[in-house]
Formats: C-alpha cells, sequence, structure tokens
C-alpha cells in the first residue's frame, strides 16, 4: 500500500518556518560553542600581519622605530560565517624626550565585535629605552580601560524567542560595564633581530554586570621575534618570524616568512598552527605610507563554513625635522 501525504500551504509553510528556524538554532548553539571558547580561553582578538600591530600587545615596543607611526587595522575573520569576529585597531606611537632619552609614547585603540558580545579598548603606553649590549630594550606598561557590551537578540523569522533567556546568567536585553586593564612588556632591538615578551591584563579585572552575570579578564602572554636575513642580491632581504600566545590553558603560534625586494615591496607565507595558511603582500606607496593585506586559508574544522579572513592594514611614518630616508635594512621597518 502506497499513502499519500498531501500538505496544505499552511502546512508547508510550518514546516518550512521549522526548518529555518532549526537552521537558525544550529548556527547560533555553533555561535555559542565559539563565544564560550573565547570567554573561557583566548578572549584577545586573533591578528595574522602580527609584524604591523606589535604596540597592541606590547607596550615595550613604543618609539622602536625611531618615527612617529600612525597605523590603521581591521580583520574580517571566518567570512560567511554569523556573527563572526569584525576587529578594528587604530595606533600610534613615536619617541620623546621624557624620563630618558627617546623613551617611547603610544595609544591604542581597539573595536573587537565577536557575536553578541563587543568590546571597545583604549590603552596608553610608554615603554623606558635603554642601551644594552648591542641593541637598545624598551621596558613598557600600559594602561587602559576596556568598554565591554553584550546584547543578546535570539528572535525567530516572526518575532518569537528562539532560545529561553529566563536563565539569570544571560543579560536580558543589553549589558555593558567599564573595566581598567593593565599591561607590560620588554621588546629588545638589535639591527638585526628582535625579541618581544609581554603581559596583558595582568590584573584580571572583573566586571559584574549586576544580577545578570560576571565577566573575568584573563591574563594573556606573548613572546615573538623576528630575524633579517641579507640575500646576495642586496634588492631582496629574508624576515622570518614568529608569535606566540596563551593564556596558560590554550595557545595559538604563528610561524611567518616574508620576503622583501628593493625596500618597498614584500610578500609571504605564514602558518598558524592547527588553524590556518596566511597568504601576505604589501608595498610601500610613497614616503611614509605603507600597506598590507593577508588572507587566511582556513585549515581547522572550520573551514567547511567559512570563505576565510581577510586583514587590511595602512600606516603612515614621519621623521619629524628630519629627511626621510629608505634604510630599512633591518625588521624594524615592519
Amino acid at each position: 500500500m502506497v499513502t499519500l501525504l498531501i500538505m496544505n500551504d499552511k502546512d508547508k509553510y510550518i514546516a518550512g518556518w521549522i526548518k529555518i528556524n532549526l537552521d537558525k538554532v544550529l548556527l547560533l548553539w555553533i555561535l555559542l560553542i565559539i563565544c564560550n571558547f573565547a570567554v573561557k580561553a583566548q578572549q584577545d582578538p586573533q591578528f595574522s600581519q602580527n609584524q604591523f600591530n606589535q604596540l597592541t600587545v606590547n607596550p615595550g615596543f613604543a618609539g622602536s622605530s625611531g618615527f612617529i607611526n600612525l597605523s590603521l587595522l581591521n580583520r574580517y575573520q571566518w567570512v560567511g560565517f554569523p556573527g563572526a569576529p569584525v576587529t578594528i585597531v587604530f595606533n600610534t606611537d613615536g619617541a620623546f624626550n621624557l624620563i630618558g632619552k627617546n623613551d617611547g609614547l603610544g595609544l591604542s585603540i581597539l573595536s573587537d565585535v565577536i557575536g553578541f558580545e563587543k568590546n571597545i579598548s583604549v590603552g596608553l603606553n610608554y615603554s623606558w629605552r635603554k642601551k644594552v649590549g648591542n641593541g637598545i630594550l624598551g621596558s613598557g606598561i600600559s594602561l587602559g580601560v576596556m568598554n565591554k557590551i553584550l546584547k543578546l537578540d535570539m528572535t525567530g523569522i516572526d518575532g518569537s524567542n528562539l532560545v529561553n533567556l529566563s536563565d539569570p546568567a544571560l543579560p536580558t536585553g543589553e549589558a555593558n560595564g567599564v573595566l581598567v586593564d593593565i599591561g607590560v612588556g620588554l621588546y629588545y632591538q638589535h639591527k638585526d633581530y628582535y625579541l618581544g615578551l609581554s603581559v596583558k591584563h595582568i590584573n584580571q579585572a572583573i566586571l559584574s554586570f549586576d544580577e545578570s552575570g560576571r565577566y573575568s579578564l584573563r591574563r594573556h602572554y606573548y613572546f615573538n621575534g623576528g630575524y633579517t636575513i641579507h640575500m646576495s642580491d642586496e634588492r631582496f632581504v629574508a624576515l622570518p618570524s614568529f608569535f606566540l600566545k596563551t593564556e596558560g590553558t590554550t595557545w595559538q603560534s604563528d610561524l611567518n616568512l616574508i620576503v622583501q625586494y628593493d625596500n618597498r615591496f614584500w610578500g609571504g607565507l605564514g602558518y598558524r598552527i592547527q588553524d590556518a595558511i596566511i597568504v601576505s603582500i604589501g608595498s610601500e606607496l610613497w614616503n611614509g605610507i605603507k600597506f598590507g593585506y593577508s588572507y587566511d586559508i582556513s585549515t581547522s574544522a572550520l573551514s567547511r563554513y567559512n570563505g576565510g579572513s581577510h586583514e587590511f592594514f595602512l600606516s603612515y611614518s614621519v621623521l619629524l625635522n628630519k629627511k626621510r630616508t629608505h634604510a630599512y635594512r633591518s625588521v624594524r621597518f615592519l
């Protein structure tokens, strides 16, 4: 016997509504897992062009280039994935005669949006720089504030709630608060290499959202370095580098190799262990202005759900009261 099931328009609409909302619930569930991992483990945003973004993680870097620098970095992570992170960073730093000769001052402003969460951070950086051996050591401290905003929007296509928000641990509507953030760092600079070591969120500030719950900012540790390899053809320079981040439970490690041509153009490959292959290019357009772009090819399980990550970088550097020259035979120009 064959039984035919005939669905009217209302039944079809209900079936379609259930399918659409189940898809939304599934995506929401995946997103919550990722957000939960980010909160419980590494809370700081991820970057691929870390060579251009050292002030964000290490206050000891301030003033190390000898120029007045302004930079803007914009990252779109896991393109096509609902609620994927979008990060914007503005940095400026320079060398000034304060406590010592050529001490460094810097300012970092960061906006990071992931899922229902938005973080806006502003930090002042100071670096005391002193000659050590054949290089210069910058000892830095950062003092800033972070504004954290949580906004839950879990409504279906008909305006109904997809998730029960009666759990007191979940903020209803929007919750926000401000916490103080402190970091320290060391940055050693030699003509042919550099090493950086820093700790962010050293005070591990805790933010309470009234009766909605609380947020704990975990301490993060960074270690990075790079080296300049001079080629037989002086127009080419190889710049290998590494970047390691951990909060004591999980870790992230990047290995990179950039080849620079004629002091103006560069390109390279990188590998973020168990996560992505990184392709990067860049150029100096004219005196003091540089741009860079990187694309992450996901290699993790999330590769099936996103179109990779895009990261754009733009910077301007100027040496006040002196004529700028292209003496870039060092990783410091990055």
